[in-house]
């Protein structure tokens, strides 16, 4: 079994981030970057799932510049076996990553793609799904537990209403929700054993096409300072001063 994990570079979910000066962009200087969160998630399940059958391949791919290896290499060490970088300089947007993937995935032929739900630094949410629309194959999105089987995975995703669970043939494309596993600690032989597995570059196959462009970045209003109620009557009071009830 083949298993295709994207991994997306982001600014680390835990810093604070501003507005570039001009309004047009995000001021990442000094910052560091992680591998996605959700992205990670997902390698961990790959591994996992090599870990139980000898036979699955875990491949990360990364679209973007060389600072990329440096996530690659650390998804290496989580576990993957090979890892392939897209360079390029270009920006993507979801339409585009999904175009760049399903060209990927027509050359590598894998059985599962394995992927975050979102990314946090644009939270779009769509390139599984777009991805899924353009190889036509079945999806399950928001993924909280994946039990495989012969030529198929039964996967339990949550809804707004509760948890759905799906069986999907092989292949097809899964989106990993947050609480589908913990991600490991990487252990230094974990980060040793990385230097030596493979990291192939290659040119993208699909020329983006931008359908989406960025207005206008600004930091959210500060806060307003809170202040403190003596009772709940006088909570509901507030609230109804306020409109909100």
């Amino acid at each position: 079994m083949k298993i295709l994990v994207p991994v997306k570079r982001v600014v680390d979910p835990f810093a604070k981030v501003r507005p570039t000066p001009d309004g047009f962009g995000i001021d990442t200087t000094g910052q560091k970057f992680e591998i996605n969160p959700f992205d990670e998630i997902a390698i961990e399940e790959a591994v996992r799932m090599r870990e139980r059958d000898p036979a699955v391949d875990v491949t990360v791919v990364s679209i973007g510049g060389p600072e990329c290896e440096e996530q690659l290499r650390k998804a290496l060490a989580i576990g993957a076996d090979r890892a392939l970088l897209i360079e390029t300089d270009r920006t993507y947007d979801p339409p585009s990553v999904a175009a760049e993937l399903a060209a990927l995935a027509a050359d590598l032929k894998p059985d599962l793609i394995l992927m975050g739900k979102q990314a946090t630094d644009d939270d779009c949410n769509q390139v599984g799904q777009m991805l899924a629309a353009k190889l036509d194959w079945p999806q399950a999105t928001f993924a909280s537990k994946i039990e495989r089987a012969e030529g198929s995975l039964t996967v339990t995703r949550e809804t707004d209403t509760g948890e759905e669970t799906l069986e999907l043939p092989l292949p097809c494309v899964v989106t990993a929700d947050l609480r589908l596993n913990e991600p490991r600690y990487i252990a230094l032989p974990g980060i040793i054993k990385a230097r030596s597995k493979p990291l192939e570059r290659r040119p993208p196959a699909a020329q983006p096409k931008p359908r989406t462009r960025l207005i206008k970045a600004e930091a959210p209003p500060p806060r307003s300072a809170g202040r403190k109620l003596a009772s709940v009557d006088e909570l509901f009071a507030a609230l109804k001063g306020k409109g909100v009830i």
